[in-house]
């Protein structure tokens, strides 16, 4: 084995062993790099290592990398979504939609369930913050659904699961990071935005199926609340003023994204003061409100951006150790061909869901297997959301899906992390088959950018 393929080797086993120290990721990220780049400078100095590694080229790449990480303008849109995600759940909005739309539902079997998902989608396409969602549903539909008699695993299976669909649906801040992570006029963030538009919708369509099916053949599992009101005229007009002002701010920052009208970082701005429109107009918003939304947009902000940081040294330290190489030796030497090795990849990407944070394997994994990817001809963008759909699953599976200690953190006593657990099993399944349909029907990913640019 040569040594490059030791040292990449090495330093992914380093990090590693560091990760389950305790430590915050972004410290293990750097303090790697750090390790690593003594022992490239000290390889190549006394044993003659056949690295580009010097002290000038591997350690002065990482200023100028971040000073263009800071200076990016697509990542300008990172924050302003952020704001505009965490302002919405301080507005009043789902609650206003989850009180409407529950006497609507009511009647349905498991129709409280598909409320949830409705709402989740609605919310996804506003805000693309996992946590605020996760715990806002949570909040809202499991005391509705524990007490209308639905069972633990299907109440916190639903609103969990919904509650990661904001990953995926633009706004998205997963698309906007791996958008600047390619850093390709073929994967832009508007691109990548439309290319997950249907993704994202067919898996919430697939929810609600399943929640039905389930309900109709299990009643016990989503009974009709006895106690629901009756359906008129009025009840559809309250849900259609409840639905209005979410349909209009997701019509106006990704209506003027899909028609060229702005740019998604001038759109994340009018997304911002749109969350704050509706927050004013709500009688929601107050100076504590807006220093509040301050200060959790900033502290989600720099979480990233301290990742950022760290796997910036990582992925320039794995360069000069020669990094890209071996990894794409790797790949294309597999005796599978091309459909192989993208799905070999896949794979990866999915066990490492279950240990890694999704911001950790968009920042190393994704440059590394992107080039490979395109140069076997497939479409960048269309692997780029399979990449996405994947990585949502990593929100659901143990021991480190996010998503999962978001709900147990609201969740009433009686349900427990058992329940938790079975709950999501049916909706990772679920985002897998979807997987597979993305994979096999490129066009449900591709057929949007393909017509808004005329391809």
């Amino acid at each position: 084995m040569e040594m490059t393929t030791l040292f990449v080797i090495g330093m992914f086993a380093t990090f590693g062993v560091l990760l389950f120290s305790g430590f915050p990721v972004a410290w293990v990220l750097a303090g790697t790099a750090v390790i690593w780049t003594f022992i490239g400078i000290i390889s190549v100095e006394q044993f003659g290592a056949d690295l580009w590694f010097d002290w000038g080229s591997s350690i002065g790449l990482v200023p100028e990398r971040l000073w263009g990480l800071v200076g990016s303008e697509t990542l300008v849109a990172l924050p302003m979504f952020i704001f505009m995600g965490i302002m919405l759940d301080q507005s009043g909005v789902a609650e206003r939609l989850m009180t409407n739309m529950v006497k609507l539902f009511g009647g349905v079997r498991g129709g409280y369930a598909v409320t949830v998902i409705v709402i989740g989608v609605l919310l996804a396409a506003t805000t693309g913050i996992i946590g605020a969602s996760v715990v806002l549903l949570g909040m809202l539909s499991l005391p509705i659904m524990m007490r209308s008699g639905y069972s633990k695993e299907l109440a916190v299976g639903t609103a969990c699961a919904t509650g990661t669909l904001g990953i995926l649906i633009p706004p998205s801040i997963m698309l906007v990071l791996m958008a600047d992570r390619l850093a390709t006029p073929e994967a832009s963030v508007g691109d990548l935005f439309m290319g997950a538009f249907f993704p994202g919708i067919m898996l919430g369509a697939m929810y609600v199926t399943y929640v039905l099916v389930l309900a109709y053949l299990k009643p016990s599992v989503a009974p009709v609340d006895p106690n629901r009101e009756k359906v008129d005229l009025s009840v559809a007009w309250d849900v259609v003023k409840a639905v209005l002002p979410t349909a209009g701010l997701i019509l106006l920052v990704l209506g003027s994204i899909f028609a060229g009208v702005a740019t998604p970082t001038e759109a994340s701005g009018v997304g911002a003061a749109g969350a704050m429109a509706l927050a004013a107009a709500n009688r929601r918003l107050s100076l504590s409100v807006i220093k509040d939304t301050l200060y959790s947009t900033t502290k989600t902000a720099s979480f990233i951006f301290a990742i950022f940081v760290g796997a910036t040294a990582f992925s320039v330290v794995l360069r000069g150790l020669g990094g890209d190489e071996v990894i794409a030796d790797a790949l294309t030497g597999l005796p599978f061909g091309p459909d192989g090795v993208l799905l070999t990849i896949l794979f990866i990407v999915f066990l490492l869901g279950f240990f890694l944070d999704w911001v950790e394997i968009t920042l190393i994994i994704l440059p590394l297997v992107a080039p490979v990817v395109q140069a076997m001809g497939f479409d960048l963008v269309w692997f780029t959301i399979l990449f996405a759909v994947c990585l949502q699953t990593s929100f659901l599976t143990p021991p480190v899906g996010f998503a999962l200690f978001y709900i147990k953190g609201v969740c009433p006593p009686e349900i427990k992390v058992t329940h938790i657990y079975k709950g999501v099993a049916p909706f990772i399944l679920l985002q897998l088959l979807g997987l597979t349909l993305i994979y096999y029907f490129p066009k449900i990913v591709t057929w949007l950018p393909n017509v808004a640019y005329g391809n």
